[in-house]
């Protein structure tokens, strides 16, 4: 299930980027401010080139690009999203 991140608070959606930004195995040897990561990961969700997925069985939410969730996930975002407004 996807998301919308526009309905976390504030301080979940930074935690949750944090999370991964600082995760094990996602730095590849980058030396990249930890702000800079978090401002990128921001940018991405801001302009939908990442969604947020919410596993049910584990409860958890993990960060993922667009292009690898199944479309119909994102088909039920797109109307998610236009309910809020």
């Amino acid at each position: 299930m996807l998301i919308p991140f526009e309905q976390l608070a504030p301080e979940t959606l930074t935690g949750l980027i944090e999370d991964f930004v600082t995760r094990d195995g996602t730095d590849h040897g980058d030396e990249t401010p930890l702000q800079v990561r978090i401002e990128r990961v921001r940018r991405a969700l801001d302009k939908k080139q990442a969604v947020i997925v919410f596993d049910i069985e584990s409860q958890q939410c993990r960060l993922c690009l667009r292009h690898d969730v199944p479309k119909e996930w994102l088909d039920d975002l797109a109307i998610n999203r236009s309910i809020i407004r």
